[in-house]
């Protein structure tokens, strides 16, 4: 493959773009389901049925958050240099929620009752941790991270933790948990013999409900934040450099994609529709295509975050010519021949492993069942 250098950057950014998708639709079911694990289940085989139907697949569905780690190192090893420079607190939080999930998978069966409720509790906070850390991260690139680099490419953090957990970043948390508790709850009563389904469905609606009131009130947040763009000529075929361009900053310039291409339009509206369309269908009991519409709206969502950041993947609000885009950030165009072709091969067998890992509708295996002594689909 020998692929201009402009297409190759945007074809690598689109994998990423994929990657984040993915992350979010496979991991946000674990993460879903290990925050309602307190909140649906009643009883101790409740519990182990809800993580018999995530259990199998976890650190399967992990891979993703790696992949997402490794497109962004080396595809963009400058912004991926700024961001564990500068979002280092988060990704910690993130990596030590992540780690603490496996231990109670692993361990919970081998436990007395006593240690079961702490690996319950231990699957809970980490998945209630790593869904805050995940949107906490999306509501700062939004916002912009204080950083600066100066001309020998130093790394310049200019902030805080407590500069990181501000009112935007937090209501994009908020948006991140209502649509993995969605999300998950939705793929739960794709069993609806459990005995958790009702919880799992007033549940569901909660969350979907406030995913679409928290999704419209930071969209009107956006129209009034100050956005991000490039002012002086973009060099998309130039060697990567960040300090070799003019970006200002101003009210409604996350917008200009939006004014440009007018079908941009339809990311935010789809993933409104799709969640919404998605309760009503949980409503009249049609589950499985209640849970398609659901994914639609993760994937909108992450759309429309990716779209209005365009070319823009690390903005800094303190040294706004330091931003970082996909056009000036990036590997060597060799670096991107080999990567690109490998990387969508990946994202394609990780996909189709995934989607054949959770067995849709038949989600849940005879043996977890047969242990807990619940209803099972056949």
């Amino acid at each position: 493959m020998n692929l201009d250098y402009e297409v190759l950057r945007l074809v690598a950014w689109a994998l990423l773009v994929l990657a984040l998708v993915g992350y979010a639709l496979n991991e946000g079911i674990t993460l879903g389901t290990s925050m309602l694990l307190p909140l649906i289940s009643q009883s101790d085989k409740e519990r182990q049925l809800i993580i018999a139907s995530i259990a199998a697949t976890t650190q399967g569905q992990q891979a993703w958050l790696v992949a997402v780690i490794a497109i962004l190192f080396a595809a963009w090893p400058i912004a991926y240099a700024v961001s564990m420079a500068c979002l280092q607190l988060p990704i910690l939080l993130l990596l030590l929620a992540w780690l603490i999930r496996p231990l109670g998978f692993v361990f919970r069966d081998a436990a007395n009752e006593q240690w079961r409720q702490y690996c319950d509790k231990a699957l809970a906070i980490g998945g209630w941790v790593s869904t805050l850390m995940v949107g906490m991260i999306a509501g700062n690139l939004l916002k912009g991270i204080p950083f600066h680099m100066d001309n020998d490419m130093r790394i310049l953090f200019l902030g805080d933790f407590s500069t990181l957990v501000n009112p935007f970043a937090l209501l994009v948390a908020g948006i991140a948990i209502c649509l993995f508790l969605s999300h998950a709850a939705l793929f739960l009563q794709l069993n609806p013999q459990a005995s958790f389904y009702s919880a799992s469905k007033s549940m569901g609606y909660k969350a979907g409900f406030g995913f679409i009131v928290l999704f419209v009130l930071t969209g009107l947040w956006v129209i009034r934040l100050e956005g991000y763009h490039i002012s002086s000529e973009i060099l998309t075929n130039a060697a990567s450099n960040p300090l070799m361009k003019f970006v200002k900053r101003g009210e409604d310039l996350w917008l200009d994609n939006y004014e440009h291409q007018y079908m941009v339009w339809a990311l935010p509206s789809l993933a409104i529709i799709s969640a919404g369309l998605g309760l009503w269908l949980s409503k009249i009991e049609r589950n499985y295509w209640a849970f398609l519409s659901s994914s639609v709206a993760v994937t909108m969502t992450i759309f429309t975050t990716a779209f209005t950041m365009f070319p823009f993947i690390l903005p800094s609000n303190r040294s706004l010519n330091t931003s970082l885009t996909l056009w000036d950030a990036s590997a060597s165009q060799a670096t991107l021949n080999l990567l690109v072709p490998i990387v969508a091969v990946a994202l394609l067998l990780m996909a189709l492993i995934s989607r054949w890992s959770f067995r849709l509708p038949n989600h849940l295996s005879k043996t977890a069942a047969s242990k807990t002594g619940c209803s099972q689909i056949s």
